[in-house]
């Protein structure tokens, strides 16, 4: 059994972390909330004073902006499963996803990889399959712009 905790994790000043986390090689910048329940992997970068509610996985490859919030049970994904089934080649076959600053993406949201623009919320339930390339509020699986902002 290996136990993860906070390892290896570059915090910016003023960031406060609620345990139990799993919170590994990962930067987390000033003035952030992180969750109970949380687990952000190895190489993710999180902006400044940005909030990470409970129960939310952040994986590989995911950078998110400033000022953003990312509500409970959000869910990043970065193997599209492109063959049937998780990438046989590892991680050089996993995809980035970039979120921009002021976003919001809501409870039980799950974001595949791909880039999201500034000012944008993705509402709760909302899966993203596609670039979000205009400010907006979107929902839906696949979501979909409601209306710009």
């Amino acid at each position: 059994m290996r136990e993860v905790g906070i390892v290896d994790v570059t915090f910016g000043k003023g960031v406060t972390v609620i345990n139990p986390v799993n919170l590994y090689g990962c930067l987390i910048g000033e003035g952030s909330f992180v969750g109970p329940f949380v687990e952000i992997q190895r190489g993710v970068v999180i902006g400044k004073r940005c909030r990470i509610q409970s129960h939310t996985f952040i994986c590989e490859l995911v950078t998110i902006g400033e000022d953003c919030f990312i509500s409970h049970g959000a869910m990043f994904i970065n193997d599209l499963f492109s063959d049937g089934g998780p990438a046989k080649g590892g991680p050089e076959l996993w995809r980035s996803t970039k979120v921009g600053n002021k976003v919001s993406i809501g409870t039980n949201a799950t974001i595949l990889p791909v880039s999201i623009c500034d000012r944008v919320v993705i509402g709760a339930g909302a899966v993203v399959t596609r670039d979000v390339t205009q400010a907006g509020i979107y929902v839906g699986n696949p979501a979909r712009l409601l209306r710009p902002i």
